[in-house]
């Protein structure tokens, strides 16, 4: 009997949620994977599917880091006793040593951080965060016309077969 890791959906049957839009507006520096402080009824969302992080960012505050503008939808089978937040601040879990080099690296002109994906890790939930550096007009174009030409290249070796 073969031991099968997941839900044996695919390769990317762990993430959650991406937030594809950084890809396209930032260049990715360094990438860090933190841990996420979440209450009972957001792992029950979570394991829905049922989370957003476009227009999300990163906050260092009092040497800790911070989750704002992720939005997690509540579902409505939750507990009624406890007001559901959807886009409540969420502590992130990273080593000190990572938050001081993510506080040092933000405080650079051009440079922030911002959260890639949420996925599963066994039964954990993780942030995949990164220092980015904001691209130019020019920088888009050019990731939109090799995207086009990709498109185009495994069209065309699709109808040669």
């Amino acid at each position: 009997m073969a031991n099968k890791k997941g839900k044996g959906k695919g390769p990317s049957s762990n993430v959650i949620a991406q937030n594809k839009k950084a890809r396209f507006e930032y260049h990715i520096d360094e990438t860090f994977e933190a841990g996420l402080a979440l209450s009972g009824w957001e792992v029950k969302s979570l394991r829905a599917g049922k989370a957003q992080l476009t227009d999300t960012y990163i906050l260092i505050k009092n040497s800790e880091a911070w989750l704002l503008g992720s939005h997690i939808t509540p579902l409505n089978t939750i507990s009624t006793h406890e007001l559901a937040d959807p886009t409540r601040t969420r502590k992130l879990l990273l080593h000190r040593k990572e938050i001081a080099k993510i506080f040092s690296r933000t405080q650079d002109k051009g440079h922030t951080c911002v959260p890639l994906k949420l996925y599963w890790k066994q039964n954990l939930i993780k942030c995949e965060l990164a220092l980015v550096t904001g691209k130019k007009q020019h920088d888009k174009r050019a990731t939109e016309k090799e995207r086009d030409w990709n498109r185009q290249k495994a069209r065309i070796m699709r109808d040669a077969k």
